[in-house]
Order: C-alpha cells, then structure tokens, then sequence
C-alpha cells in the first residue's frame, strides 16, 4: 500500500545510484544549495519524459539562481538511465535504479508495462518534490499519468516567490 507524502512532513532521504558514480542521497542538495527539486520520470521509454526533462534541462540555471538544486530519478537501469542522458545531453545529476520499495516510499504511483517493447519492469509514475531547507517538504506533486505534470516555468517562478517572501509551506491543515 502506497502511503502518500504530506506537505510540511520531512522528506525520507533516500539514497540512489548516480549515473557521476557512487551513490546520491535523494533530499539532499548538493553544490552548495540549500533547497533540492527532485524530479522523478517514468523512464526512458516515456516519449513525455523526454520533453519534460529536455524543458528541465533548460530551465535549471533559473532553479539554480534561487538556491534549489536539480535532480533526477528513474527506475531505469544504468545503461537505459546513461543512454537517456546521453540522447537528451542532461548535464543535471541522473539517480536510476530505484526499486519499487522506494517508489513507495515516496507514494508514487507505480505501473506496470503495457508490453515488452515498452519497458521490461514496473516503473514509477511522475513525481516532483521540493525540499527546502530544513528537509520538510515544501511541494509535493505526483501524478498516476504521464501527461499531468507541474508546468516547470511556473515552478521556477513561483519558488522564486516562495524563497524571496519567506511564503509557508501550504497544505498542512490536520483536521
């Protein structure tokens, strides 16, 4: 059973295989950043992950510039994940091989193939979090299809807002 990760709630730090070597530590940023945006896409399979990473790619200065770091992950092997990079030419930090144990950790959704010539194992759908500086999460925004996905210039803008005005983290209401 999925249990889905709340806003405001520490993020799990989970660590993935890098396609720079060793290991990275989801939730964790790196380069001197202090908040982290984590993307995670669907695989290389995925014709809409192609774009949306592609977009990513070239907005991630804009991330950047407001102290948020960049990263992402599949469930792809490492041959798949580096030749998905490779083709897109992504220059941000590629996590791959995370297991089904952690797509639910996140709270993904998580499919199956619908044929062999798609994929050869189940994969997680679209998710993207912000975590900010003190580990909680700030935005949290899954999906259980490929198309619904946050628009990333908006993104970009509105933690622009959300850093420079010291804006809470929203969603948190417990009955």
């Amino acid at each position: 059973m999925n249990r889905k990760l709340e806003s405001g709630q520490l993020f799990p730090n989970i660590p993935v295989a890098s396609l720079e070597g060793g290991e990275m530590v989801l939730g964790q940023p790196r380069a001197g950043h202090d908040w982290q945006l984590v993307v995670v896409y669907r695989g290389k399979h995925c014709p809409l992950c192609r774009k949306y990473l592609s977009t990513l790619e070239n907005l991630q200065g804009k991330f950047h510039d407001i102290g948020i770091d960049v990263v992402v992950v599949s469930g792809d092997p490492e041959e798949k994940a580096r030749d998905f990079a490779q083709e897109l030419g992504l220059s941000m930090p590629v996590g791959y091989g995370l297991s089904i144990a952690q797509m639910q950790e996140l709270g993904l959704y998580v499919s199956h193939p619908r044929s062999p010539e798609e994929t050869d194992r189940p994969f997680p759908e679209p998710g993207t979090f912000v975590i900010n500086a003190d580990g909680a999460l700030q935005l949290v925004d899954i999906s259980n299809a490929p198309f619904a996905r946050p628009d990333l210039e908006g993104l970009a803008g509105g933690l622009a807002f959300i850093r420079s005005k010291n804006y809470p983290i929203r969603g948190t209401y417990a009955a």
